[in-house]
């Protein structure tokens, strides 16, 4: 790996920038997407948008074209049209949150999956970071981002019910992580069926109407919604599904 160029200096591009100079690649960035220039994949072999999803085709666009730079994003919903008029392009996103740049530095060098498309260099990179590899095609990216923001954002989304519930009852977010940890260890070790308890697991539907009613009328909406995917889950299994 030659010379990267990172465009986006937030938590994204920090992180990349850390993890890729750990690895020896020659690095220059991260830098604000506000301080562009059009020249900006001059000087480069790889040139990286890690920028808001909403950005990427106005940054690329505002870039001339070089054809020995490849410029790719790290969006997990966007296809690689939005990175026109550049021809040798790629996409590379890492399958992890980064919380800050020094936790999502070394988030990257720990093995996490990236999802890649088009051009050699995003599994170059990939590889480099000793990551695991899946190539998601255009098609399917939505599909994929929306199955990644279930396991992220939804599951932190969760915890936050959890924590607002838990502090009603004088307790607190910390005093339910074991029960957490275990239930999410045991989803990836056996299978979200096999690792699915409690009341939708068994049917009783009487328990899940007194949660319902215990809990406040803004917590409810999620609750039932979340009652019923579990009752699916349960369903499924035992079809054997």
């Amino acid at each position: 790996m030659h010379r990267v160029r990172i465009i986006g200096a937030g938590r994204a591009g920090g992180s990349l920038a850390s993890a890729l100079r750990t690895r020896g690649v020659d690095v220059d960035g991260p830098v604000s997407r506000a301080m562009v220039s059009s020249d900006a994949s001059e000087g480069c072999d790889v040139l990286i948008l890690a920028v808001p999803d909403d950005a990427i085709g106005e940054v690329a666009a505002a870039i001339a074209p070089v054809t020995t730079c490849v410029v790719m994003h790290c969006s997990g919903s966007r296809s690689l049209d939005v990175l026109a008029p550049h021809s040798n392009v790629a996409s590379l996103h890492p399958l992890i949150p980064m919380p800050t740049e020094e936790i999502g530095a070394q988030r990257l060098l720990d093995g996490t999956t990236f999802a890649v498309s088009g051009h050699e260099r995003a599994r170059e990179i990939a590889e480099l970071l000793g990551g695991r590899i899946v190539e998601v095609p255009d098609d399917a990216r939505a599909r994929y981002h929306a199955a990644a923001c279930i396991a992220a954002n939804h599951v932190v989304a969760l915890m936050g019910q959890v924590e607002r519930i838990a502090e009603s009852l004088g307790m607190s977010l910390k005093d339910f992580q074991s029960l957490a940890t275990a239930a999410l260890h045991d989803a990836m070790s056996l299978s979200p069926g096999l690792a699915l308890t409690g009341p939708a697991s068994r049917g009783d539907l009487a328990t899940i109407e007194r949660h319902f009613e215990a809990l406040d009328a803004s917590e409810r909406e999620s609750y039932q919604a979340m009652a019923r995917a579990a009752a699916r889950l349960a369903h499924d299994t035992a079809a054997g599904h």
